[in-house]
């Protein structure tokens, strides 16, 4: 090989590089996410046509056990004691992609003084390629909260998340406060919790 295909060969390599740190840095940014479209319904006057979501504020959800993507097992009734954010989201959708840093840095910056646990449901039966999307997903933004993986379509379906990304807020009590349609923001993550019993 002559000299100048191995400097071509290193150029390209470094430009590579260059790029995957570059799209590496841009995916783990927390851009600010227009919240202005996202419905919750926290009370009777809610903006969500009360057909659109499986629960309602004041019902107590199905438990569940899932497999998370490390592994583990968690199971919903087990999270009583705390606040919750149960969301619902999938690889491929844009607005669970720009709420996922708000979620990262709402866990690491006020999680635990919250009292509050995160379980980010992953929608695998609709992820085309399979657990292996999702953990290069988890790893690209760096995701340290629980992620549920949903491969059966079963716990998704019981929670009518058929519009994604869709968050379910429980109280200590595992009872629903909030129910958000659309993608949540650092800030509104705060505001929803901060009052719940």
């Amino acid at each position: 090989m002559n000299k100048k295909v191995i400097g071509y060969i290193i150029a390209a390599l470094l430009i590579g590089s260059m790029i995957a740190i570059m799209v590496n840095t841009n995916l783990k940014k927390a851009d600010p996410i227009d919240t202005s479209g996202v419905m919750v319904q926290s009370d009777v006057g809610s903006e969500i046509a009360m057909e659109e979501v499986g629960l309602r504020q004041g019902d107590l959800p199905p438990d569940f056990e899932l497999t998370t993507v490390t592994g583990e097992t968690v199971k919903l009734s087990d999270m009583k004691g705390k606040k919750v954010i149960l969301n619902f989201w999938a690889t491929w959708c844009p607005p669970c992609k720009a709420e996922m840093p708000h979620m990262q840095n709402y866990y690491k910056n006020s999680a635990d003084k919250d009292n509050v646990e995160i379980l980010a449901v992953n929608l695998t039966t609709g992820e085309h390629r399979g657990v292996k999307a999702v953990q290069e997903f988890v790893d690209s933004y760096g995701l340290t909260f629980p992620i549920p993986l949903d491969e059966t379509g079963v716990v998704g379906e019981s929670f009518q998340a058929f519009r994604i990304p869709t968050t379910y807020i429980l109280n200590t009590d595992g009872t629903i406060a909030h129910v958000l349609v659309g993608p949540m923001d650092e800030s509104m993550m705060e505001r929803l919790v901060q009052d719940l019993d």
